[in-house]
């Protein structure tokens, strides 16, 4: 049994958001929603000006606040204490965005890709609409990733929540999540808690971490280091 953990190294970001594209194209995640995502923040007096760019994520937490809130347990651990999501015994009552203190929940209020549905070009009579182009590739859209599905809807409903599953699918076939995967600056390492020789815990062994808001005590997962 595993426990899953990721650490990002802020020395090595360089807040390229390739990871917050990327999971949107492996996940099929629509434009408006994001599983991967960032904050960026200016702290000092000059001349001592101190700039952030904090990439941000589910964080899986050991104390998910957004599972004890959730009415139907709809949110969830899995074996891998992984904070997952059953879309079928979601309700849309919101009642884990509520809870999450980290904002990394959200909800389909429409239905999803509305562009590649849409039959209208963007220019008349000039370009193709989008609907045209995703039936032209035989997808639901133009950037559908099938394995998406393997484990989860591969295109989520209107009216439930969504977020980050750590690439559940991709972690079922041992590979890394695809933000780990992807990222060039090879700032992300995800891996076992629970084994003590895994590059995780070898890290946060070498150069501590911070998490965001511990004092909210939901045991994050996701760990950064050189802050």
């Amino acid at each position: 049994m595993a426990r899953y953990a990721m650490v990002i190294d802020l020395h090595k970001c360089v807040g390229c958001g390739a990871c917050d594209i990327t999971c949107k194209n492996e996940n099929n995640v629509d434009r408006d929603i994001f599983w991967a995502h960032h904050f960026t923040r200016t702290a000092g007096v000059f001349p001592n000006v101190k700039y952030e760019h904090v990439p941000t994520l589910c964080n899986h937490c050991d104390n998910a606040a957004c599972v004890k809130a959730c009415p139907t347990k709809a949110m969830y651990k899995d074996d891998k204490r992984l904070t997952l999501h059953d879309p079928d015994k979601c309700i849309g009552c919101k009642s884990c965005m509520q809870a999450c203190p980290y904002d990394v929940i959200s909800f389909n209020a429409k239905e999803p890709h509305g562009f590649w549905r849409d039959g209208n070009p963007v220019i008349p009579e000039g370009t193709a609409s989008g609907k045209e182009t995703a039936e032209g590739l035989g997808q639901k859209i133009p950037y559908y990733n099938p394995e998406r599905a393997t484990t989860y809807a591969g295109i989520r409903p209107k009216g439930i929540v969504e977020k980050c599953t750590f690439c559940d699918h991709r972690l079922a076939k041992g590979e890394e999540p695809y933000c780990v995967f992807s990222c060039p600056a090879g700032a992300r390492t995800a891996g076992d808690l629970d084994d003590p020789t895994s590059q995780v815990n070898l890290l946060l062994a070498q150069y501590g971490y911070k998490q965001l808001k511990p004092h909210v005590g939901t045991k994050p997962k996701v760990y950064y280091i050189r802050y």
